[in-house]
């Protein structure tokens, strides 16, 4: 990462109200100018397994490399994870295990996220929101069709049914979004723990509002205050 943009950072996972395992993981790796959620999927300890797995694969990234060979071996523990938990389902009986990534990275004035399925990547810039993720799920396409908005998606019935994850299904497609980044830039990835209870605008207004400090602890409190019903994982970074 070029050495003009200096990065703040707050990253938190809370189990929230209603679950007794935080099958959320969260990878935050400053020096290496990369973060990532993960939430997993699949009953009886297999979807924390999930998810911690693609955390701790994309961390045995080795460090120090140059920015194009980072994003290949990012994308690489990502699809080496996907391996692993099919081969896991399929010693454990064959049911689905799998887990949603949301990741970023920075390099040379540039960000690039991936992710597969409902975990989400917003930017917020010169106070306003933007999602640059699209959720791989049923929901989605009637959004992108232009039936609905995200934040209706959020209370359609279907809207926990995603559509891609690491660890279903053969072949794993990661979608990738890239762009500049611009000092002030805050970005957000979370997991859908948060992004069920909150709005756009309530994303916008707590993320414009609340220093680094405190931002992280109280978009959780957001999604607690909503209900709490899944796991919440959130991560802020500052450009500054």
């Amino acid at each position: 990462m070029n050495s003009s943009h200096r990065v703040r950072y707050s990253a938190r996972s809370h189990v929230g109200l209603r679950r007794k395992v935080n099958e959320d993981a969260v990878l935050a790796l400053p020096e290496e100018s990369l973060w990532l959620v993960a939430d997993g999927m699949g009953g009886h300890d297999a979807g924390d397994y999930a998810s911690r797995l693609v955390a701790d694969m994309v961390a045995a990234i080795p460090p120090g490399l140059a920015p194009a060979d980072r994003l290949t071996a990012l994308r690489d523990a990502i699809q080496r994870a996907h391996a692993v938990i099919r081969e896991e389902a399929a010693a454990r009986g064959g049911g689905t295990i799998g887990t949603t990534v949301a990741c970023m990275m920075l390099a040379n004035g540039h960000f690039v996220g991936l992710w597969a399925g409902d975990s989400r990547i917003y930017l917020l810039r010169e106070g306003k929101i933007q999602m640059l993720s699209t959720d791989h799920s049923v929901v989605a396409d009637l959004v992108l069709a232009g039936q609905m908005s995200w934040d209706e998606a959020e209370q359609h019935p279907q809207s926990n049914a995603i559509t891609r994850a690491v660890g279903v299904g053969d072949v794993l497609e990661l979608d990738k979004v890239r762009g500049e980044v611009q000092p002030g830039d805050r970005f957000l990835i979370c997991s859908d723990g948060l992004s069920k209870y909150a709005t756009f605008p309530m994303l916008e207004k707590a993320l414009s509002d609340m220093p680094i400090e405190t931002v992280s602890d109280q978009l959780i409190q957001v999604a607690l205050d909503g209900g709490g019903a899944d796991n919440i994982t959130v991560v802020v970074v500052d450009i500054l």
